[in-house]
């Protein structure tokens, strides 16, 4: 009696990490299309799946953060779904490409559509410019299903705790990139010093080589100049030696 009572009892607990896990694991995320650089512009997925056996979600509805504005966000069409884009005026306008801008989107939804039990869509949207002085960016979600249930993902997870049971969505933010033109000038301009230096080595060797001979001629000449010298001095000799 007592073993069964210990086996019911890990089923159990080992059924709650089951639920526990599914429920951490399948929630709503937001993932970027390549990266998103700070002060850059992105494309994101909103991925939403159902979590529910016996309804469909119906809608979703994704908010955007008030105190890092982006001056553009583009839906991309979705069939089957409707998107209704909410904007907000600003306190302070802001200066996008020499122009201002007074108001930014404020929140995104999407209805009409249908996810079933076991499956997820898929919702991007064309953003920036992205924070320049942030790490991630929160974006508190809500579904809702036909069942008229409605999870609010909008909890922010805290450092060093465990994650919320509907956390919401946050985009990590990659560092900018640096300007590559400047490093493929200075690049090509250490190419073309080599090459320089390489023509100047060379160059010189050759002085060097022409130097060499030039002083290897000159010493085979006076060699040989010696040698007609003691040669003449010698034929003297004898001549003399005839004559006497």
């Amino acid at each position: 009696m007592k073993t069964s009572r210990i086996s019911f009892a890990a089923a159990l607990a080992a059924g709650s990490v089951l639920v526990l896990s599914g429920t951490a694991f399948a929630h709503v995320g937001v993932q970027p299309i390549g990266e998103a650089a700070k002060g850059g512009y992105a494309t994101l997925n909103f991925k939403v799946p159902n979590e529910r056996d016996n309804a469909s979600t119906t809608q979703l509805e994704v908010n955007f953060p008030v105190d890092q504005p982006l001056t553009s966000v583009m839906p991309q069409d979705i069939p089957g779904w409707t998107v209704n884009v909410e904007k907000t005026k600003l306190d302070k306008p802001l200066t996008v490409h020499g122009k201002q801008v007074n108001e930014v989107v404020t929140k995104v939804t999407w209805s009409g559509g249908k996810i079933g039990p076991g499956m997820f869509q898929q919702f991007p949207v064309s953003v920036g410019k992205l924070p320049e002085n942030a790490d991630q960016m929160v974006f508190k979600a809500i579904q809702t299903y036909d069942n008229n249930e409605v999870v609010r993902w909008i909890e922010e997870a805290k450092e060093g705790a465990e994650e919320p049971q509907t956390p919401a969505p946050v985009l990590k933010l990659t560092a900018a990139k640096g300007d590559d033109h400047h490093a493929g000038a200075k690049t090509d301009e250490a190419k073309n010093t080599g090459k320089d230096a390489g023509k100047d080595a060379g160059h010189g060797h050759d002085e060097a080589a022409a130097d060499h001979g030039s002083d290897t001629t000159a010493r085979a000449l006076g060699i040989a100049g010696i040698v007609v010298g003691l040669g003449g001095v010698a034929f003297g000799i004898a001549s003399r030696r005839r004559s006497a």
